[in-house]
């Protein structure tokens, strides 16, 4: 997996977390930097915990499954990318307008966008060899989640949830196609 593709995989697994963060930003009243702070943290540390335990999980069975690990890739970043088209054009979601930034919220509020995360984590087992890719994908994956959940809780705060449903449409788009690209990969087509 090349850098163009971790960034855009990163971009497209943060567009949750991004859409979370736009309703906390809209939800609270007086808007703080340690709320944006908070918000990435909580988002980013997640998003970049699950693909590790999701790549334990993965490399525990890889043996097994190694020559149809790019259906299995091009499968979950599908399942992962058509849910988050889904949700943008049901308009679900609206009981995410919390503005609460306490421990409990925060971390139920974490572990649900990063599900996908974990999924993702599963395909790296096949995708990343060396303990150094995966650190570098994990801090990529968190770092840009990071920013864009702190971004994102301002953006809700100053523009409201006009933008909710095309950052789920765009990550959703992006991951269909990242997952599409492996299977091309896998084949030997591309």
């Amino acid at each position: 997996m090349g850098i163009v593709e971790l960034l855009l995989l990163a971009v497209g697994l943060s567009m949750d977390a991004f859409a979370v963060s736009v309703c906390k930003g809209l939800a609270a009243p007086k808007l703080l930097k340690r709320h944006m702070i908070i918000t990435g943290l909580w988002f980013g540390g997640f998003q970049a915990l699950m693909p590790v335990i999701g790549y334990m999980l993965g490399s525990t069975f890889a043996s097994y499954i190694t020559s149809i690990d790019h259906w299995i890739a091009f499968v979950l970043l599908c399942v992962i990318g058509i849910n988050m088209i889904k949700e943008a054009r049901s308009g679900d979601g609206d009981d995410e307008h919390n503005d609460s930034f306490a421990f409990k919220t925060m971390l139920i509020m974490a572990i649900a966008t990063s599900i996908d995360a974990l999924a993702v984590g599963i395909t790296f087992a096949f995708l990343i060899k060396t303990a150094a890719s995966l650190i570098f994908a994990v801090l990529a994956i968190g770092i840009t989640t990071f920013f864009l959940s702190a971004t994102g809780v301002k953006v809700g705060n100053v523009f409201g949830s006009k933008y909710k449903a095309k950052a789920e449409l765009a990550g959703g788009g992006i991951l269909i196609l990242l997952g599409i690209k492996i299977l091309l990969e896998g084949l030997g087509i591309f």
